[in-house]
């Protein structure tokens, strides 16, 4: 007799706890070299060298030759470096709030993961197991086998808003309020157009499970090449979703500070910190799920679904967990490639522009499945005209300039009565590549410098 619920199959969960276990731990070491993947991309964008001096020695002489270790021990530096720091609280700030915070913000991030199918079916052998008794048969890769995957995953990453609210409101400083404050208009704002580009997918699939959605498009082709104009949407609203740029303004450094973190320190701030780069794992899985095949590879044999041995199911996985890394290493690029949007240029964005655009893609997606013209190629055309018309009619729609130009007396663009303005630099040497050494053509006058 079975000890397990109604519904919950023994051979599944057999192969659920495992995968749940392994694929914590193996997300949780991600997380802490996607800081140093970042922090190498930076400074290779503005010609730095990055971390490359901590390595594994921990000063010990027998582990020299782990020393430098191309910078590799760098995040586990930075672990020891949270966990001793001293953990402050404001005197004004609400304790309890103040401590659930980053609980609050960083749970939500860590178990969305779990409906992720990363490596498909695999075959279980029949055996006894104790406890869960005979087993054997088709099981899915994944922490958990339910039919409402893709639901529970985002319910799951709305929830993350709680966590910067009360991570701005329990700090009791007018900064941090602000950045709870931008980070929540901004999160149920961009909620609205990545459920709608996530319908329209939906609709084109038909089905709600996660493995349904990667079985259609093993058959039918990715979902990125038949409604793209979707995919743009999903990408831009789940970058919204994390606070990534250019959508960081709930961090503004420049206008907050830091945000709705600002008051935090110690392995509190490093929870904040472990969630961004949690939802990006997640949200970058999801979009794999939804728009790149999941696991599936056309170029590699044996990624079918047919294919159910384990050793298909950890290639699948690699597979799967290295579109994950290349999404996070794009949006990396983007973070240090494009300028942070103004307030309320995003939310302009979200609303007059994603939103409406989200839902001309949900209706067209809705006419062309009502005349079954799914394929590819077809709803390919279908997303170029709707492009098309929206380029055609977007000069003849209204313009409003939010922000006008004050005529300051005496600046660069309202000056006084006969001056001149002049913007460009007094001498050369401004534009100079190398003002000490001089970089002139031969011939020329060198401009020098002396210390």
């Amino acid at each position: 007799m079975s000890i397990l619920p109604h519904g919950i199959s023994a051979t599944q969960l057999f192969v659920s706890l495992p995968v749940l276990v392994i694929m914590l731990h193996v997300i949780l070491i991600t997380v802490a070299y996607l800081i140093y993947l970042e922090r190498k991309i930076c400074s290779y964008i503005q010609d730095r060298i990055g971390p490359n001096r901590v390595g594994f020695d921990f000063g010990l002489k027998w582990l020299s030759f782990l020393r430098g270790a191309v910078g590799l021990g760098q995040p586990l530096a930075d672990g020891m470096k949270f966990m001793l720091k001293e953990d402050y609280m404001p005197k004004s700030a609400d304790r309890v709030l103040f401590t659930l915070a980053p609980a609050t913000i960083v749970i939500p991030a860590i178990i969305g993961f779990v409906i992720i199918p990363w490596g498909g079916y695999i075959e279980v052998p029949t055996m006894t197991v104790p406890v869960l008794g005979e087993i054997g048969g088709r099981a899915l890769l994944a922490g958990a086998n339910i039919n409402v995957g893709v639901i529970y995953l985002l319910a799951v990453a709305s929830l993350g808003v709680y966590g910067v609210v009360l991570g701005g409101w329990a700090s009791n400083n007018k900064y941090s309020f602000l950045g709870g404050l931008r980070a929540s208009a901004q999160m149920v704002s961009y909620e609205i157009p990545l459920g709608l580009s996530l319908m329209s997918a939906l609709l084109i699939c038909g089905t709600v499970l996660p493995m349904g959605v990667i079985e259609y498009q093993v058959q039918h082709g990715w979902l990125i090449f038949a409604s793209p104009v979707a995919a743009l949407l999903f990408f831009a609203a789940i970058l919204a979703e994390a606070n990534r740029a250019p959508f960081d303004n709930a961090e503004a450094e420049q206008e907050l500070v830091g945000g709705y973190h600002t008051e935090y320190s110690s392995m509190r701030f490093a929870l904040f910190f472990l969630a961004e780069y949690m939802h990006m794992v997640t949200s970058c899985a999801f979009f794999a799920l939804v728009f790149l095949g999941g696991f599936h590879l056309p170029v590699i044999p044996g990624l079918g679904i047919e294919d159910t041995t384990l050793a298909a199911g950890l290639v699948k996985f690699v597979v799967y967990f290295g579109k994950v890394l290349l999404l996070i290493s794009f949006m990396m690029l983007i973070r240090w490639t494009l300028p942070r949007l103004r307030y309320d240029q995003v939310m302009f964005l979200g609303w007059q522009t994603m939103i409406p655009l989200s839902l001309m893609v949900l209706v067209l997606t809705s006419v062309m499945v009502f005349y079954e013209k799914t394929a590819w190629y077809e709803m390919l055309g279908a997303n170029i005209a709707l492009v098309a018309v929206l380029m055609l009619i977007q000069p003849m729609l209204p313009k409003y300039k939010v922000n006008h130009r004050v005529p300051m007396y005496g600046s660069r663009f309202n000056p006084m009565p006969g001056e001149r303005v002049t913007t460009a630099a007094p001498s050369g040497i401004a534009t100079e590549d190398r003002p000490v050494e001089g970089s002139l053509p031969a011939g020329d006058t060198q401009v020098t410098a002396s210390v």
